[in-house]
C-alpha cells in the first residue's frame, strides 16, 4: 500500500490555528498514514517554544527552586490547544502526571520529550488516529546510541496492521524503559526511522519555509529555492551550516532509497525541496546547487620541507588534536605544508598548547597562525560537468576585494571551500551568489 510518513516541526503546531492546517494537509491525501509531531514552537517572536520550558523545569528542581509558574505556562499552552480546537480531552491528568515525575527527579530527557508526547496525543485525537508511544518503537542502548536494528524491527512488527497513527519525534527508550532523547531537531530523525520501517513511498518534512535556499536569506535577499538536491549535496550544504533539516535524518531514509519532501505548513502548493538519490538524474541545467559557510575558524598552517617523505607527519598532528579533545573541520595540504582548521568553540585556550606540541612532536621549519577566518563551501553535482566553475568563484570574490587565506576542493568534486576573514564572509556569500544566479 502506497504510504506517506509526515513530520510536522514546531511551528507547524505552535498553537489551534496551526493545527487545523495541519489537519487539513493531512486528510488531503489518504495516504499520510504516520504522522510525527514535534513540541510546540514560538507563537510569535517573544514566546517560548515548549522544550525550552521544559528544560528549564528540570533545571528548577535539580537547584531545589519551585517551578510551579514555569509548568503553569506548559498546562495554559496545552490547554489552550485542546479548547480552541474544541476537542473531548481531559490532558490535565497527563500534565498532572508529568509534573508529579518531575518533582520526583525523573531525567532531563523525560522532561524534553513530554512536549512531543503531549502534542502527539492532542493531535492523535484530532485526526482519529491511533497514538503509538515513540518510547515502544525508538530504541538506544545502554550508550545512548541508537539501535537501528532493534527499532527497525519493532517498527515493522508495531505498524505493520496499523492503518494510520500519530507517532512523537525526538525520543525513543532504552532497555530500562528509560527515556532518552535525539540531539535538538532530532524529530526529523524519528520520521525517517519511520519511513525507513514502513518502506514509505516519501517522507514529508513540514516546517515554516518552502524548502532549502540556495543561500541565508539573511544575506541574499529572495534567494532561489532548490528545487531537486541529492543526499550528498544536502550533507554538505547541511554540514557548512545550512540547516532545515537534521541532518542525521537523511541516513535511514537514504538507505532505502526513498525521497524526502521538505514543505511550508503555511504554503502547502509551493513545491517545496526535494531530496533525491545520488545516482538519479536531475533534469535542471544549473551548476551549483547551494552556498553554505561557517564563521570563527582559526587556521593553523605548518609548513616543513619533504613533509611528503615523512611517515606518519599528519597521523602525529592529528594525534595532538586528539589529546587535547580538539576535532578539526578541514585539512587542507599540498607537498611541504598542510593546514588545520578548527573551530574556535572547539580550540578556545588550547591553541599555544597545541602549537607547542607540534613543534616539539612535528619540528616544522614554520608555523602560522591565522584567527578570525570563516569557511564557505559553494556545493554542486553540476560542477563537475562545467569548466571554469572555480574561475567564476575567485573572480567574483577578486572583484569585490575579497582575499582568499585557503582553497581546498573535496575528491567528489562536487564542493568548492575557500577560506577568506570573518569580515568578509556576508560580502563573499553575495558575491558567489551573484555570479552564478
Amino acid at each position: 500500500m502506497d504510504c506517506i510518513v509526515t513530520k510536522f516541526g514546531g511551528s507547524s503546531l505552535a498553537d489551534a490555528k496551526q493545527f487545523k492546517k495541519v489537519k487539513e494537509i493531512i486528510l488531503s491525501d489518504s495516504k499520510r498514514r504516520f504522522v510525527i509531531p514535534s513540541a510546540p514552537g514560538k507563537r510569535h517572536n517573544k514566546d517560548y517554544k515548549i522544550t525550552d520550558l521544559l528544560y528549564l523545569c528540570h533545571a528548577h528542581v535539580e537547584s531545589s527552586i519551585p517551578f510551579d509558574e514555569v509548568f503553569k505556562l506548559i498546562s495554559d499552552r496545552y490547554k489552550e490547544i485542546v479548547k480552541d480546537l474544541g476537542l473531548d480531552l481531559n490532558i490535565d491528568d497527563d500534565l498532572n502526571i508529568i509534573k508529579k515525575n518531575l518533582e520526583n527527579g525523573f531525567s532531563r530527557d523525560y522532561a524534553a520529550s513530554r512536549g512531543e508526547y503531549l502534542n502527539g496525543i492532542i493531535l492523535a485525537k484530532y485526526l482519529n488516529y491511533e497514538f503509538i508511544d515513540a518510547a515502544e518503537l525508538i530504541v538506544f542502548d545502554k550508550s545512548r546510541n541508537l539501535d537501528s536494528e532493534k527499532t527497525n524491527q519493532l517498527i515493522e512488527s508495531r505498524l505493520s496492521n496499523v492503518e494510520k497513527a500519530v507517532i512523537p519525534g525526538f525520543y525513543g527508550a532504552n532497555s530500562l524503559g528509560d527515556i532518552v532523547t535525539f540531539s535538538r531537531g532530532g524529530s526529523d530523525i524519528t520520521g525517517s526511522l519511520i519511513a525507513a520501517g514502513v518502506e514509505a513511498n516519501l517522507y514529508e518534512n513540514w516546517t515554516d519555509v518552502s524548502g532549502f535556499l540556495m543561500a541565508d536569506p539573511r544575506i541574499v535577499k529572495n534567494p532561489k529555492t532548490i528545487e531537486k538536491i541529492t543526499y550528498r549535496e544536502l550533507r554538505e550544504l547541511s554540514y557548512m551550516g545550512a540547516s532545515v533539516l537534521h541532518e542525521e535524518a537523511i541516513f535511514p531514509v537514504r538507505k532505502n532509497g526513498i525521497p524526502i519532501n521538505i514543505k511550508n505548513t503555511n504554503i502547502p502548493k509551493d513545491v517545496g525541496t526535494f531530496i533525491i538519490n545520488d545516482f538519479t538524474n536531475i533534469n535542471e541545467n544549473r551548476t551549483i546547487t547551494g552556498i553554505a559557510g561557517k564563521k570563527d575558524f582559526t587556521v593553523i598552517s605548518i609548513e616543513k620541507a619533504l613533509m611528503n617523505y615523512e611517515l606518519g607527519f599528519c597521523r602525529k598532528l592529528l594525534s595532538i588534536l586528539e589529546h587535547h579533545n580538539v576535532s578539526f573541520e578541514n585539512m587542507p595540504s599540498g607537498i611541504d605544508t598542510v593546514c588545520l582548521v578548527v573551530s574556535d568553540n572547539q580550540i578556545k585556550d588550547k591553541l599555544q598548547v597545541i602549537v607547542k606540541e607540534i613543534e616539539l612532536q612535528c619540528s616544522p621549519d614554520s608555523i602560522h597562525i591565522y584567527p578570525n577566518m570563516a569557511l564557505i563551501a559553494t556545493v554542486g553535482r553540476g560542477m563537475t560537468k562545467s569548466l571554469g566553475v572555480a574561475s567564476k568563484i575567485f573572480t567574483a570574490l577578486s572583484d569585490n576585494g575579497i582575499n582568499i587565506r585557503m582553497i581546498d576542493q573535496g575528491s567528489s568534486e562536487i564542493n568548492i571551500l575557500v577560506g577568506i576573514e570573518n569580515d568578509d564572509f556576508e560580502k563573499a556569500i553575495q558575491a558567489i551568489y551573484n555570479s552564478f544566479v
